[in-house]
């Protein structure tokens, strides 16, 4: 008998395993109405855990692994319910709860999962707080990133997003997205755009 719910459990986590590669493949459609610019569920979620972790380090008194789980897992259901953006919502019903509840079930370690998904849901908790301004800080990231690929709609999001971070730290570093050009962390030169001025100086030269 014991066996069996061992090769149970087993069993359950291995179908997690595949499940969580549906996020993978599973698009956030924010870029939908954005108009440029892709990414997955997946892609997000591995940014936002890089971000937690990095509020986490600069907040004091804080539960680091907490956060990263909270930034690991917040987006865990969308790959049973996608990711519906506000106008979805509007006229589907998101069901995110009866995902979660089916999915702890599911799982030996599925009452910590639920556990850390309620207190990231409830926004109480300074770690909740935290892990919602990566959330939001990845978000801007994204944006900012598009805006700096040409996409001038994406500047008119960055309020919204802004307004929604609670922390100073949060705050400061949403500040300095703002004024920092996406390509600047790999050419220190300023970028692609500067290259091409460059290359146009050197051909205007040769001609005369």
């Amino acid at each position: 008998m014991k066996l069996q719910k061992e090769k149970k459990g087993v069993k359950s986590i291995v179908d997690f395993f595949f499940e969580i590669g549906i996020l993978a493949k599973t698009p956030r459609s924010g870029f939908h109405f954005l108009g440029t610019g892709n990414q997955s569920v997946a892609e997000h979620l591995n940014r936002v855990v890089y971000i937690g972790h990095s509020l986490a380090m600069l907040e004091k008194d804080v539960d680091t692994l907490k956060i990263m789980k909270m930034c690991m897992l917040h987006d865990l259901t969308e790959g049973r319910i996608s990711d519906l953006n506000y106008v979805h919502q509007k006229y589907v019903e998101k069901k995110e709860e009866e995902a979660i509840k089916d999915l702890a079930e599911a799982l030996p370690f599925g009452q910590d999962i639920e556990e850390i998904l309620k207190e990231y849901e409830e926004r109480k908790s300074k770690e909740a707080i935290i892990a919602k301004d990566a959330d939001n800080l990845e978000w801007l990231l994204s944006l900012k990133e598009q805006y700096d690929a040409g996409n001038s709609r994406a500047k008119k999001w960055f309020l919204n997003v802004m307004k929604r971070l609670k922390t100073e730290t949060a705050k400061r570093i949403a500040n300095e997205i703002l004024y920092t050009d996406s390509n600047e962390w790999w050419d220190k030169r300023g970028g692609p755009a500067v290259l091409v001025n460059q290359q146009k100086i050197q051909r205007l030269n040769q001609k005369t």
